[in-house]
C-alpha cells in the first residue's frame, strides 16, 4: 500500500481547496480549520475518498445525523469505484466498532475511558480492518472521543471551526490536537464561497473569537430583521418566498420544535409546489428523519441540527425565544454566527412580540428593519 499522495482531479474545488487537500499525506493525523463557507465539509468528503482509494475502509463522521445525510449525498456524487467509504455519525461508528452495548456513563454519553481501554487492549490485532476516519464539524465531539480514535483508527483527519461550537460536549482545536497526539499536524483553509459580503459582514458582528476572515467579494441584498404578528404571518411570508423562488432551497431554522410543527402544518395546508420537509432528531425513520436536502423547497430544522448545512435563503424563525438571554453571551453569539452563515443569498431574522429582542438591536447598517 502506498503512502504517497494519490490526488484525484476534483473540478468542483477551488485552487486553494485542491492545494489544501493535496498537501495532506495519506498517513498521520491532521486538524484542518477554516471559517464558514470555506468548504470544510466538501474537503472532508474528498479527503475521505482519497484515503479510501488506498483500499482501507474509511468513515466520514459527523455528530449530526442531518449532516451525515448531506455528506452521504456528497460521497455518492463523487462516485469513485472501489473506494470503501461510508458516512456515519459518531454514535453509529462507535456502535459498529464496539457493539450496541458500548458502555455509557451516568449522563448517557459514552464511557470514553472504558472504550479507550478496550481499543488499547486490541491494538494491532487486525491492522487491515482498522479504518481511516475523517471527521467533519469536529468541534462538536468531546475530547474523550479523540483520545479513543487515536488508538482505534489508522489515521484521523478533523475539519473544524471552534467558533461554531454549539453542542454541550465539544472540543477546541487545541484539545483535538492534543488528544490526537503530539505528531498531529495543523492546516488551515481560508475563503468564504457560500455567503454574500452582506451576510458575512453581519455574521462577523456575532463572531466570538479567532482571526477575522476575509469577506467574500460577491455582493447581494442586506439581511432583513422582520417583525411577524404571529406564526400565520410568518408562514405566509415563507409561502411567498417559495412561490417567488421555486427552484431555490429555503431553510427555516427554529429554536423550539413546537414552532416548527405549527409552521409545518400551515405550510402543508398552503399547497406549496413542493412538499415542505421537517427534520426531527426524535424520529427513528421516515419522512421526519430522512430528508432530501438537495431538492428545492422549504426545510424546517432545529438550530442544533443546522451545522454544516446551507440554503439559498435562511429564515431564523423565532429570534424572540432568545430575548431573555444576555446578548453578550458567547453561546448565543455562536448560535447566530452559525445560523446566519447557513445563508447563500438571502437572510431573514424573524421575531414576534412587542419589543425587538436585545441581541437584534444595534444592527442598523448591517440589516434592513421591516
Amino acid at each position: 500500500m502506498t503512502t504517497a499522495n494519490t490526488p484525484v482531479l476534483h473540478p468542483d474545488l477551488t485552487p486553494a481547496q485542491r492545494d489544501c487537500l493535496d498537501a495532506l499525506p495519506l498517513t498521520g493525523n491532521y486538524v484542518v480549520s477554516g471559517p464558514p463557507g470555506s468548504g470544510k465539509s466538501l474537503l472532508a468528503a474528498h479527503r475521505a475518498v482519497h484515503l479510501a482509494l488506498t483500499g482501507r475502509h474509511t468513515f466520514l463522521i459527523s455528530r449530526s445525523n442531518l449532516l451525515r445525510q448531506l455528506l452521504r449525498g456528497t460521497l455518492q456524487g463523487l462516485a469513485v469505484p472501489g473506494a470503501p467509504v461510508d458516512a456515519a455519525t459518531g454514535h453509529t461508528w462507535i456502535h459498529r466498532r464496539f457493539g450496541h452495548d458500548a458502555p455509557r456513563t451516568e449522563d448517557g454519553w459514552f464511557d470514553w475511558a472504558e472504550l479507550t481501554r478496550r481499543a488499547a487492549a486490541t491494538l494491532g490485532e487486525d491492522d487491515a480492518a482498522t479504518p481511516h476516519l475523517v471527521i467533519d464539524e469536529g468541534q462538536d465531539l468531546p475530547p474523550g472521543f479523540y483520545r479513543l480514535v487515536r488508538l482505534a483508527a489508522a489515521s484521523v483527519t478533523v475539519f473544524a471551526d471552534e467558533c461554531q461550537r454549539l453542542t454541550e460536549t465539544n472540543s477546541t482545536l487545541t484539545e483535538i490536537t492534543d488528544n490526537l497526539g503530539r505528531s498531529t499536524a495543523r492546516a488551515e483553509i481560508s475563503g468564504n464561497h457560500r455567503n454574500t459580503r452582506e451576510i458575512a459582514s453581519l455574521a462577523e458582528y456575532f463572531r466570538t473569537g479567532g482571526a477575522r476572515p476575509d469577506l467574500p467579494s460577491r455582493g447581494g441584498s442586506l439581511p432583513v430583521v422582520r417583525h411577524y404578528m404571529g406564526n400565520k404571518d410568518l408562514a405566509d411570508d415563507i409561502v411567498t418566498m417559495a412561490a417567488r423562488q421555486p427552484r431555490q432551497r429555503i431553510g427555516v431554522i427554529v429554536n423550539h420544535l413546537p414552532t416548527a410543527a405549527d409552521l409545518m402544518r400551515r405550510l402543508e395546508r398552503a399547497g406549496l409546489a413542493r412538499e415542505p420537509q421537517l427534520y426531527s432528531s426524535a424520529a427513528s425513520s421516515g419522512r421526519y428523519r430522512d430528508l432530501d436536502l438537495a431538492r428545492p423547497g422549504v426545510v424546517l430544522v432545529h438550530r442544533a441540527s443546522a451545522k454544516g448545512l446551507d440554503f439559498d435563503t435562511v429564515v431564523v424563525a423565532d429570534a424572540e425565544s432568545d430575548s431573555a438571554t444576555d446578548p453578550t453571551s458567547a453561546t448565543l453569539r455562536m448560535a447566530y454566527y452559525v445560523m446566519i452563515t447557513r445563508a447563500r443569498e438571502r437572510l431573514v431574522l424573524g421575531w414576534q412580540g412587542g419589543r425587538l429582542p436585545r441581541h437584534l438591536e444595534g444592527l442598523h447598517g448591517w440589516v434592513q428593519m421591516r
